[in-house]
């Protein structure tokens, strides 16, 4: 019999070697068919007396990814659809569907024949739990295989067996941080907790499988074997004791409660390890399909997985234009930001030429480079040869020749449209007339910033945030006369250096900027409401907000704010600046000097390490404070959430942003938007617009202005409607009209 995406060959000792190779695909995946596939391999093993025991490996560089998570998303779609007819027939559905994955890994390890897994290379979620059902596990010893159960990360859980297999061969403490972090396992630490048998050279790593098998590995798994006992311990006992309730206080310190997923873990395993091996299964079983119908695995897994993918295998390039190979790209302006920037084009391998005033300050942002990297290798994640490969690939200057034949040229120097203009004359004078010309202005308009060019329609926005290392979201802007040229060659460009590209067309302060202010703008209000600072920072981490709204202002530093209000004043009158904010923000810079972490005082004060940071006492001095019970503290999570989520929707109604994915997947990356949520407005979605229209009149009512719905959600409202359905990302032809 001939299998798809599978060859199956027997060697003389009776070995069978599955090797699995999807046609058409980078990455192995689980799809139904590569299932059913693998059920009829395991049946031919198991009733084939002249077959031994079975390898698997694969044919590809990587592993396998696990479940094709658009699967999970068809299962989830079809169940949405027959819950409205019959819902507990729709649920069990869904409970048998969930549960195929478990019965053919189950038997894998229960069919009588030893089984051992090959990992090659990356194996993640589902493949992951495969191995694990397997007898044998051996790894390649190579940087290239990376082991892990992320199922976490995007609203789910490893529901093939993950959480009972994984905490019967490792003790529980390291089983709970490895499920409920999604984190990733080199085959060095995997061996070390007893989830791999061996590490073997790549070469060797087939011959070592087999060799396991040769050697009579016996086909039966250690919690199959009468006398098993757990490692570290029963939950009952004094470890379990000493484990259990911290790991439960600490989940809630961690989650808020936002994640069920991460609850639902604890409660596999804890469930799972009080009754027998295949009564844990069905418990997990359960605790997935409950999972699955949440609305926080349907906004993670379409925002977090999908949507993600898809910005970043280019879902807005535009047709028709050759993909970009880039020999040499230019970064004017060595500072921090055109440091960083240069660090990362470099870590891609592409030639960089980094340039500056003069040859000292261009230096100077080599070596940020060489400290970021000498960090990586200090840290084992990085070799020697890697850093020198890195420095020799950035030439620093003070001379504009140097840029002669540079595909693209990203201008990286002071906010200021003066200098800029100099800088890209400069630059132009010796560019070929091919090449793209990108500024990572921040404030400044493209379109006026594009005046300064003679090529106007080769001049796009590349908006990187800071630090360029490590914020994964790049924000292009479209000037009125960006041609498609300039857009495909930045998203070439933001995919080359492994980062996530979404477009968003000219206005102040693009997306992710209007955003994050109003966010910082709704924190300085409850400061002069004189609600406590700790408790609007407490709320917003609450919310699901990697960091509070105060300490991200000192973050981006305090005399900033107070640099942009001006300017917003001087642009746009007086009026658009609330006059107590402006008097808050003077208060602290002028009065008080607290400029943020830059000069170790803001909002918080910075002692010197290692103590914490601590909110500013003095905070509490500036306005009358209300008592801590008399404030609404599920409204100021609210209203933290839903300043930024308005603000999301007027962009939209604007056609700055015209995808909804580039929206919530920009908001989550660019500053850690509650993920449970999906982003801005799968926030809205989740919520429905006709209830989230009736929140946000409340709080216009108690709050002001700032939180009146637009017409675009108040029409959405009436209709009905989600962002998903009225800006739908996969309808031909036209994108529909905001309102």
């Amino acid at each position: 019999m001939s299998y798809t995406n599978f060859t199956l060959d027997v060697d003389a000792d009776g070995i069978a070697l599955v090797t699995w190779d999807m046609p058409g695909r980078s990455m192995n995946v689980f799809t139904e068919e590569a299932m059913r596939e693998l059920n009829a391999i395991v049946d031919r093993v198991a009733g084939d007396a002249t077959i031994k025991g079975a390898v698997i490996t694969s044919g590809k560089d990587s592993f396998s990814g696990g479940a094709d998570i658009t699967m999970l998303q068809k299962m989830l779609a079809t169940f949405a659809v027959e819950k409205e007819k019959d819902l507990e027939k729709a649920t069990k559905a869904l409970f048998d569907n969930a549960g195929y994955m478990t019965g053919l890994f189950r038997k894998i390890e229960t069919c009588g024949k030893p089984w051992v897994s090959a990992i090659n290379g990356t194996c993640m979620g589902g493949a992951f739990e495969m191995s694990l059902a397997c007898h044998g596990r051996v790894a390649a010893d190579s940087d290239k295989v990376k082991m892990a159960l992320p199922e976490v990360k995007i609203g789910i859980f490893p529901g093939a067996g993950g959480t009972q297999r994984v905490p019967r061969l490792t003790d529980q403490q390291q089983a709970l941080q490895m499920l409920t972090t999604g984190q990733n396992l080199t085959p060095q630490k995997a061996k070390s907790m007893g989830l791999i048998h061996e590490i073997a050279e790549p070469k060797k790593l087939v011959e070592t499988a087999k060799t396991m098998i040769r050697n009579g590995l016996k086909p039966v798994a250690p919690w199959d074997e009468k006398g098993f006992k757990l490692p570290g311990g029963p939950i009952y006992s004094a470890a379990g004791a000493n484990l259990w309730p911290p790991a439960i206080a600490i989940l809630r310190r961690e989650t808020y409660g936002n994640y069920p997923a991460a609850a639902a873990i604890l409660k596999c395993v804890y469930e799972g390890l009080l009754v027998p091996f295949d009564t844990g299964l069905r418990i997990e079983q359960r605790y997935f399909t409950q999972i699955m119908q949440t609305k926080e695995a349907a906004a993670m897994i379409r925002s977090l997985f999908v949507s993600l993918q898809e910005l970043n295998k280019g879902a807005r390039r535009p047709a028709g234009v050759p993909d970009t190979k880039f020999k040499k790209i230019g970064i004017l302006g060595a500072g921090f930001m055109g440091a960083g920037i240069a660090y990362v084009t470099a870590k891609a391998g592409i030639p960089v030429v980094l340039l500056d005033r003069d040859m000292e300050s261009a230096e100077k942002g080599k070596a940020h480079s060489d400290s970021l990297i000498s960090d990586q290798v200090k840290k084992g994640r990085a070799k020697p040869e890697e850093k020198d490969r890195l420095l020799s690939l950035i030439t620093p200057t003070a001379d504009h020749a140097d840029l002669a034949g540079c595909d693209l040229v990203v201008e990286a120097v002071f906010e200021d449209s003066a200098v800029k203009k100099l800088a890209t004359e400069k630059a132009e004078a010796v560019l070929k007339p091919s090449a793209i010309f990108a500024s990572n202005t921040s404030t400044i308009p493209i379109t006026s910033l594009a005046k300064n060019s003679a090529r106007p329609k080769n001049f796009v926005g590349i908006h990187f945030f800071s630090p360029v290392d490590k914020m994964m979201l790049v924000e292009i802007i479209l000037g009125k006369k960006t041609g498609d040229k300039a857009l495909a060659v930045a998203i070439d460009f933001v995919r080359a250096i492994k980062k996530t590209p979404i477009v968003v067309n000219d206005t102040r302060g693009f997306y992710v900027n209007r955003c994050v202010l109003r966010y910082m703008s709704e924190a300085y209000k409850m400061l002069i409401e004189g609600v406590p600072a700790t408790m609007i920072e407490n709320a917003a981490k609450a919310a699901g907000m990697p960091v509070g709204p105060l300490a991200l202002t000192d973050e981006t530093a305090i005399d900033l704010a107070q640099k942009i209000m001006k300017q917003t004043i001087k642009d746009l009158g007086e009026k658009a600046v609330d006059p107590k904010q402006m008097a808050l923000i003077n208060t602290m810079v002028d009065t008080h000097g607290r400029f943020g972490r830059k000069n170790g005082k803001g909002f918080y004060d910075y002692p010197a390490k290692p103590a914490k940071k601590k909110l500013w006492p003095g905070l509490k001095d500036l306005y009358p404070q209300q008592k801590p019970e008399k404030v609404d503290y599920e409204e100021l999570k609210e209203r933290l959430l839903v300043t930024i989520a308005l603000e999301a929707v007027r962009v939209m109604e604007e056609g700055i942003v015209t995808d909804p994915r580039e929206a919530d997947v920009g908001s989550i990356l660019a500053f850690g938007f509650a993920p449970f949520t999906g982003g801005a407005l799968s926030y809205i979605d989740g919520i429905g617009a006709k209830r989230f229209v009736k929140i946000a009149r409340g709080l216009q009512k108690k709050y002001g202005a700032e939180f009146k719905a637009p017409k675009l959600l108040l029409d959405m409202a009436e209709k009905g409607e989600t962002f998903y359905q009225r800006f739908d990302p996969y309808q031909k032809g036209e994108v529909k009209k905001a309102a």
